[in-house]
């Protein structure tokens, strides 16, 4: 009897051992499942954060574009700028030499003024004589006496 009984406890634990190898499964089964699914939820938010990125990485490349086209924009005008900045500058110092040379000779033209005027006008009048039209009245006789 005791063969009985070991053979019937064997067997019971034979179907213990098959639920808990079921019972163990079915375990690894549900963990499996949750695994896959909160990897399926985690690629899923991914792609949403890909398709966000992207949508910025656009945004960000339009305004860098855009940015840069005013940059250049305002170089092109910036070397204008210098370009007049130059010829300004060259036009002032050819001016300002221009300035000098009449302050250092003023000095001639106001001393001289009058004559030129008068130089002016013989010119206006070329038969008129700037000089007096008096005769000269010396003899012949006189004009030998200091004669050396």
């Amino acid at each position: 009897m005791s063969s009985v009984q070991r053979q019937s406890s064997s067997g019971s634990d034979g179907s213990v051992v098959d639920d808990k190898k079921r019972k163990k499964m079915q375990s690894n089964c549900e963990s499996a499942r949750r695994s896959q699914m909160k990897k399926q939820k985690r690629v899923e938010e991914l792609t949403v954060e890909i398709s966000w990125l992207q949508i910025s990485n656009s945004q960000i490349r339009q305004s860098i574009d855009a940015k840069d086209k005013a940059y250049s924009e305002v170089e092109a005008w910036n070397n204008v700028m210098r370009a007049q900045e130059k010829e300004l500058t060259d036009r002032l110092r050819y001016l300002e030499s221009i300035e000098q040379t009449f302050v250092e000779f003023s000095g001639v033209f106001d001393k001289d003024i009058n004559d030129l005027a008068e130089m002016h006008d013989s010119l206006l009048n070329p038969w008129q004589l700037p000089y007096s039209t008096q005769p000269i009245t010396a003899s012949s006789t006189d004009m030998f006496l200091d004669w050396p």
